[in-house]
C-alpha cells in the first residue's frame, strides 16, 4: 500500500484524487502556456488553493475562540482543518503519481509541499496545542478520547514544546523531507529503462507475451521494466543471460540519480529525529507502532530469520538440484535464476505449471470476481458510474449497503507512461460519518488486452489484486467515523497490511476461485485438482520468500537506525543482503535506488512480516469454514475494519479473535 504520511500531523493524510475537467486543446504561445498551465492544471490549482485557504481559515477560527474550550468550538474545528488537508494532500499525492498531464503532476507536487508546510506550521504551533489540550474529554466517548490522545501525542512528537528556534528548524527539516521524498519517488517513476533482445531470447515465454512484443524494424524486441514485462520474463524465459541482463537493469532503476537523493534524505531524517531527542529515525518513527521500538523490530526479524532458515536451506537445495540437471558444475542459484528454477521445480515435482492457470485469469473476469466475492462476503453492492477522470481507462464504482451509498472507488489498473509503476491503494477522501463518503483509487499495472488477445494475469497478479482491494475495503468500511484521524485506514502503521494480507488467502480456495476463474476460451471453471496442485506448489519456496522479505525489512531498518552522515547505502544493502537474502548481493546493482517503500515506510518495512503474522492469526477464525459465508466476514468487518483507527489495533484484533494475537500461526505456516 502506498502511504503519504505527513510529518507530525495529527491526521493520517493519505493520497487523494478526483475528477478533473478534460483538457481542452487550443493554440497558446509556448511561453504563455508555460506560465498559465494547461486547463486541467489551472482547474486543479484553483481547487487545491481553495482547500488550502479553507484549512488556514479553520486554524484561525480555532485560535480565535474566546472562553472555555469545548468539543464543539475546538475539536470540531480541528476536525475541519483535517478534512481540508486530507482533500488537499491526498488529491495531490495521487495526481503527482498518475496524471498524464505533466503540468498537473508538477502542480500536484507543489501542493504536496505547500500542504506539508502548513501541517508542519500548525503541528508546531503552541497556541493550537494549548487549545486542544484545554478541552476536557473525560466525559466523551472512547473514539473521541483516543482521537484527542493521538493529537496531543503527535503535537509533542513534532516538537511543539521546543523553543522558537528549534521549532523553526523542525519546520525547515520537514519541508526538506517532503522535497527529497518527492525527488526519490519521481526519479523512480521517470526511469524508463528498456532492454533490446533477440527474438530467440523470448523462447519459453507464453504465446500472448510473444505476440504482445513483436520485433521492431531493427529485428530486436524491446522490453520495459514495467511489471507485466519483467516478472513473466524472469519466470519463463529460457535464456539465462537474457534474464541476468534484464534483472540487473531492473535492479538499477533510478541509479545513479537516487544515490545522492537517498543520502540527503537519510541525513535529514537523522537530523529531525536528533532534534527531537531520539537516537535515530528508526527509534522516532517506530515508537508509536504496535511493536513499540526499533530494538523490538530487530529482535522480531532475527526470530523469523531463525525460524525460516531450515525451510530456506531446503528450498535452495531443491533449486540447486534442478539447476544441476542443466549445469552439473553449478554450486549456487543466482537471483535471476530463482523464479525460473522455482517454476521448473513446481512443474516437475509438483506437476504444476503456472502457465496452465493463466488462461483462467483473464483480467475482466478477475475484476468481476473480486467485486462479486466482496459483495457477497460483506453484504454490499458495487454500481459502476460513468465519470470523466484523469485517464479514459479509469473506472468508477459506488458502494451501497442496504440501498444507501457508503463510498466510492476508482480502478486505474494498466501501465502507461509517467504512471506509478507498482500496485497500491491511494486513499482519496477520508470518510466522515454524516458528512462525506470515503473515496479511494486502486492503482495497479496489470496486463491490458491488445486487440483480440486477452489480458491474462499471473496468479501472483490475482493475489496482488485481492491484497490491494483489501486496503480499499478497509478504507471504505472504516471511513464512517466522526473524527478524521480515526477514520479509514488510520491504525498503527505496522497493522495496515494485515487485513490485506489476510484477504490473499481467498485466492487459494477452490470454491472462491471457481466463482470467477474460468478459461477465457471454453468458459470452464478452474479444475479443483489444478487448484490443489497450485496450493502444494505454493508451499515450495516460502522459506526463500520470507528471507527475501527479511532482507528488505533489514535494509529499511538499518538505513535508519545508525548515524546517517557518511553512511553508504550500497554498503548497508550489501550487508543486509549477506545477512538475510537467499541470493546474496548481486554485483553492480543498486536496488535501494528504486526501493519506493523507503519514502512511504522509511524504517517500517518490517510491517509486512509483522502484519502477516497477525493476518495468519486472524485467518484462523475463517479457516475450515466457507470463505464466502458472510457470517465470520460480517463480524470481522464490524470489529476490525469498520473501527478504522478509533482504538489501538491490538484491541480490535482481540475483539475479533476473543484473545490477544500471537505469531504461532505464522511460525506453524513456515514450518509446515
Amino acid at each position: 500500500m502506498k502511504h503519504n504520511r505527513l510529518m507530525a500531523a495529527a491526521t493520517l493524510l493519505a493520497v487523494l484524487g478526483a475528477a478533473l475537467p478534460a483538457s481542452a486543446a487550443r493554440k497558446v504561445p509556448a511561453a504563455r502556456k508555460a506560465a498559465a498551465g494547461s486547463p486541467a492544471s489551472r482547474a486543479y490549482r484553483t481547487e487545491a488553493s481553495g482547500e488550502l485557504k479553507a484549512a488556514r481559515a479553520s486554524i484561525a477560527r480555532l485560535k480565535a475562540v474566546q472562553g472555555p474550550r469545548t468539543v464543539a468550538n475546538t475539536l470540531d474545528v480541528w476536525n475541519e482543518f483535517g478534512i481540508h488537508m486530507d482533500r488537499l494532500i491526498n488529491r495531490a499525492g495521487l495526481f503527482q503519481e498518475v496524471h498524464p498531464d505533466s503540468m498537473v503532476r508538477d502542480a500536484a507536487q507543489k501542493m504536496v509541499q505547500e500542504g506539508s508546510k502548513l501541517v508542519s506550521e500548525v503541528s508546531t504551533d503552541p497556541a493550537v496545542y494549548a487549545a486542544l489540550k484545554a478541552v476536557d474529554v473525560s466525559g466523551q466517548d472512547a473514539g473521541t478520547k483516543f482521537m484527542a490522545f493521538k493529537a496531543l501525542r503527535d503535537f509533542r512528537r513534532s516538537g511543539v514544546d521546543k523553543d522558537d528556534s528549534t521549532r523553526f528548524r523542525l519546520r525547515r527539516l520537514n519541508d526538506d523531507l517532503v522535497l527529497y521524498s518527492q525527488k526519490f519517488d519521481l526519479n523512480i517513476s521517470a526511469d524508463k529503462s528498456t532492454i533490446e533482445m533477440d527474438p530467440r531470447d523470448l523462447e519459453g515465454m507464453p504465446e500472448d507475451y510473444i505476440k504482445g512484443h513483436p520485433a521492431g524494424s531493427n529485428g530486436k524486441v524491446t522490453l520495459t521494466t514495467a511489471y507485466p514485462d519483467i516478472y513473466p520474463f524472469l519466470t519463463y524465459a529460457r535464456s539465462n543471460n537474457a534474464r541476468r541482463d534484464f534483472q540487473k537493469i531492473f535492479q538499477n532503476r533510478a541509479y545513479p540519480a537516487n544515490i545522492g537523493v537517498l543520502d540527503t534524505l537519510l541525513q535529514k531524517r537523522q537530523e529531525y529525529a536528533a532534534t527531537l531527542g531520539y537516537p535515530n529515525w528508526a527509534a522516532y518513527t517506530i515508537e508509536t507502532n504496535m511493536i513499540g521500538s526499533d530494538t523490538a523490530v530487530a529482535t522480531f526479524l532475527d526470530r523469523l530469520a531463525a525460524v525460516s532458515k531450515a525451510r530456506e536451506d531446503k528450498d535452495l537445495a531443491s533449486l540447486l538440484e534442478r539447476k544441476k540437471k542443466d549445469d552439473p558444475t553449478a554450486t549456487r542459484v543466482n537471483y535471476w535464476e530463482g523464479s525460473y528454477y522455482s517454476e521448473l521445480v513446481k512443474r516437475e515435482q509438483y506437476k504444476f505449471d503456472a502457465q496452465e492457470v493463466r488462461p483462467y485469469f483473464e483480467y475482466n473476469r478477475v475484476k468481476k470476481g473480486i467485486l462479486g466475492i466482496s459483495a457477497r462476503m460483506f453484504g454490499v453492492e458495487f454500481r459502476q458510474v460513468k465519470m470523466a477522470l484523469w485517464h479514459p481507462s479509469v473506472e468508477t464504482y459506488d458502494v451501497f449497503e442496504g440501498g444507501k451509498k457508503i463510498g466510492r472507488f476508482h480502478l486505474d489498473m494498466h501501465p502507461r507512461a509517467n504512471k506509478f509503476s507498482h500496485a497500491a491503494n491511494f486513499q482519496m477522501v477520508t470518510g466522515i460519518k454524516g458528512r462525506q463518503y470515503p473515496e479511494a483509487c486502486l492503482v495497479c499495472n496489470f496486463p491490458d488486452a491488445h486487440g483480440k488477445d486477452p489480458a491474462l494475469m499471473e496468479h501472483d497478479d490475482v493475489e496482488t489484486f485481492f491484497h490491494e482491494f483489501g486496503h480499499l475495503l478497509h478504507h471504505i468500511f472504516g471511513g464512517q467515523q466522526r473524527w478524521i484521524s480515526n477514520s479509514g485506514v488510520a491504525t498503527e502503521q505496522d497493522f495496515v497490511e494485515a487485513p490485506s494480507q489476510m484477504l490473499e488467502e481467498w485466492v487459494w480456495d477452490t470454491a472462491v476461485l471457481q466463482t470467477f476463474a474460468r478459461h477465457y476460451k471454453t468458459g470452464q471453471p478452474i479444475p479443483a485438482e489444478m487448484v490443489q496442485r497450485m496450493r502444494e506448489a505454493r508451499d515450495f519456496g516460502k522459506g526463500i520468500t520470507v528471507r527475501q522479505q527479511l532482507y528488505y525489512a533489514g535494509l529499511s531498518l538499518n538505513l535508519h537506525n545508525r548515524e546517517a552522515r557518511g553512511l553508504s547505502s550500497d554498503g548497508v544493502m550489501q550487508e543486509q543482503a549477506a545477512r538475510y537474502s537467499p541470493w546474496g548481493y548481486v554485483p553492480e546493482t543498486h536496488m535501494q535506488c528504486s526501493f519506493g517503500h523507503l519514502t512511504g515506510y522509511s524504517a517500517v518495512y518490517y510491517t509486512y512480516q509483522w502484519s502477516l503474522a497477525i493476518a495468519k492469526d486472524m485467518f484462523s477464525a475463517f479457516k475450515g469454514h466457507d470463505l464466502l459465508s458472510p457470517e465470520t466476514a460480517t463480524r470481522y468487518r464490524k470489529t476490525v475494519l469498520a473501527a478504522g483507527g478509533s482504538a489501538p489495533a491490538a484491541e480490535l484484533v482481540h475483539q475479533f479473535l476473543g484473545r490477544d494475537f500471537g505469531v504461532k500461526a505464522y511460525e506453524d505456516y513456515l514450518n509446515n
